[in-house]
Parts: C-alpha cells; sequence; structure tokens
C-alpha cells in the first residue's frame, strides 16, 4: 500500500509500505479522508518545528477518517463497514502520568506523525491503517471529510477545557488558522459571550466570522487596534494564542483583564514572556497541548449537529496530488482546511 513519507524540508514522497497483520484487539481501516495539520506542514516546510526534528523518514498524519474492512477476533462493539474517526492519542496506560488521569502527557505516548521520540511514530497517511479498537470511534451521521475533523476539534475542545469556566467571558484568539477557528467554535459552544478574533491575513479572519466571531482585526491593517482593549488594565476574560507568534501573544496577555486566563495552543518554538505584566495583573499562562478523551466528545457534538465543521473543508484533492495539497495547504490566503481523498 502507499503512504506519505517525509524524508527532509521540502523532500515528500508517496511511498510502498508493507501491510501488517491485525492483532485480535484491532481493525484494519481503509482510509477515506485525511486532513493536512499545521504540524505536517512544519515537517514538509522546515523538517520540524521548535527543537523537535526528523532525523528519519515519517509518514504523516493523523487527522483521518475511515472504514473498517477487518475486525480483530476480540473487538464487539465495531463492525465491518463502520466509518471512524480514529484517534492518534495512543497512551501507554502504565506510565506515572497515564495513571494520574493525565493521558495527553503520557510519557510514552504513541501520537500518529510524531518526531518528538526516535524512533519516530509514524502517521496515519497511508491507504490502510491497523488501529486499536478503542482508537476508533464511529461517525453514523457524518461523512468522512466531518469524521476526519474530529481530531483538530478536540484539540480546542481540550483547549476550551484547560481554559476553566468559559460561560458569559470574553474570549480573545490570536491566529485564526484551522484551529483559531475551531476555537472560535468550541468557545462559543461552551458559551462564551463574545469572542474577538485576530490575524494578519484576511482570509482566515473572513472564515473566523463565519464560525461565530462577533469581531475580527487585521493587525496588518490596524496595528492599534487592540490598544483600546488594554486600557483600565485590560478588557478580555480569557486568551486562547492560537498563532505561536511572540507579538500576538504579548498583544493578547496586554489585553487581559486582572485574573485573566492565558490559554497558550500554538506551537513554533519557545517565546518571551511579560513577566511584569503577568504578574501585576496576576494572570494565569496554561499550556494546551493535544487532548485524550475529549475525541469522543468531538465526534459526538458533530453528529448530533451542535458544531459544524463542513464551512472550514476547502479543498479535497487525491491521494496522487499529495504534493498540490500541501502546497495549497502552506498558502493561507485561499485554503483553510485541505483535506487528502484516499479513495480517489
Amino acid at each position: 500500500m502507499k503512504a506519505i513519507h517525509v524524508h527532509a524540508a521540502g523532500d515528500l514522497r508517496l511511498s510502498e509500505v508493507q501491510s501488517t497483520r491485525t492483532g485480535p484487539d484491532e481493525v484494519r481501516v481503509k482510509i477515506a479522508r485525511g486532513g493536512i495539520c499545521g504540524s505536517d506542514l512544519h515537517y514538509y516546510q522546515y523538517g520540524g518545528f521548535g527543537t523537535v526534528r526528523l532525523r528519519e523518514p515519517m509518514i504523516l498524519g493523523h487527522e483521518v477518517a475511515g472504514h473498517i474492512i477487518e475486525i480483530g477476533s476480540d473487538v464487539r462493539n465495531l463492525r465491518e463497514g463502520d466509518l471512524v474517526a480514529v484517534s492518534p492519542s495512543r497512551p501507554c496506560k502504565s506510565c506515572r502520568f497515564c495513571l494520574q488521569g493525565l493521558p495527553n502527557q503520557c510519557l510514552n505516548m504513541r501520537f500518529y506523525g510524531s518526531a518528538m521520540p526516535f524512533p519516530h511514530i509514524q502517521g496515519a497517511f497511508r491507504e490502510e491503517l491497523i488501529a486499536t479498537a478503542e482508537q476508533c470511534v464511529p461517525a453514523e451521521g457524518l461523512s468522512p471529510p466531518e469524521a476526519a475533523m474530529a481530531e483538530p476539534l478536540s484539540v480546542c475542545l481540550h483547549a476550551t477545557r484547560r481554559a476553566g469556566e468559559v460561560l458569559g467571558k470574553r474570549v480573545l484568539i490570536t491566529g485564526c488558522g484551522p484551529i483559531g477557528v475551531l476555537a472560535v467554535l468550541a468557545a462559543r459552544r461552551a458559551g462564551a459571550a463574545e469572542i474577538v478574533v485576530v490575524d494578519i491575513e484576511e482570509n482566515p479572519l473572513r472564515f473566523a466570522l463565519r464560525a461565530g466571531a462577533d469581531q475580527a482585526i487585521n493587525t496588518v491593517e490596524e496595528a492599534e487596534a487592540l490598544s483600546s482593549y488594554s486600557a483600565d488594565k485590560g478588557y478580555f476574560d480569557i486568551l486562547m494564542e492560537c498563532s505561536g507568534a511572540q507579538a500576538a501573544l504579548a498583544a493578547g496577555i496586554g489585553a487581559l483583564r486582572p485574573r485573566g486566563v492565558i490559554v497558550q495552543l500554538g506551537l513554533s518554538g519557545d517565546m518571551s514572556l511579560p513577566m511584569t505584566q503577568i504578574t501585576a495583573k496576576e494572570l494565569e499562562l496554561r499550556g494546551s497541548f493535544r487532548f485524550h478523551e475529549e475525541f469522543a466528545v468531538a465526534v459526538d457534538l458533530m453528529s448530533k449537529g451542535l458544531i459544524d465543521v463542513k464551512p472550514l473543508l476547502t479543498h479535497t484533492l487525491p491521494l496522487a496530488s499529495f504534493k498540490e495539497a500541501f502546497d495549497i495547504a502552506s498558502d493561507r490566503s485561499r485554503a483553510m482546511k485541505v483535506q487528502l481523498d484516499f479513495g480517489a
């Protein structure tokens, strides 16, 4: 079967890989759709992000959905033909963090398409995937493109949980790529009273407004637009920083009110912090990394029509056009979420 490997920055290849046998607690999934994520793009464009670097060829991809074509002997809750969203989160369940109820902090995490450990954890951009039954969430009522959005939506649901009480709060979201726009949907579902979004390009801001943001600010065209929110020690209760850009983080902190909460999602390397403001305004800085139990919640919310991700799906290309798909996904001026059709 074919899979998409990244060998180094700019070196993406469609290669043959060996299929493995299905274990008793596993299923074989014929992948239907796979979404290209920001981390996939970082491996493709730069060979990694921050201190995480490619040290061997790695199959990319962790936003996938498909149909079950084979079931292990011990699997009882799934059937052949089921459409499932496949969670890339595979904690060990036995390390101290797993035992403390923090599976996303697992010391032995096997997360699809990750160069954090070595050997790298191979990803899910392949025609067929062997997954454990517990990774697979039935996606009845959803289309494969929607089901493949469960992973990025889970990231934002986890971040919203990390923010604490959102009901009735004023939320600032910096960075309006897919994660930023999904954060708008998650924060609104959690009861945010007001959501303001910030980006440096118009196209992502338009998507954020369609997702339910109350106001969009282009900081290239309105460099001082956030300064009015900094008066009287700040305005917003929560900052969800999705860009990984230091300038966005600093501006957002300035617009937070005393005892506001910063939730950092964006990952692009270490950033300096305005510690005087954080200390004087008694702000709380909370990291948000991946997810676990939120994956099934994401599928459920989409299945019930409580969160609609379809407007984010801007491009679908066949597997054979994988390089074009990655190039389109790299162009924020025209793309939001680009998916690969593994059956085309």
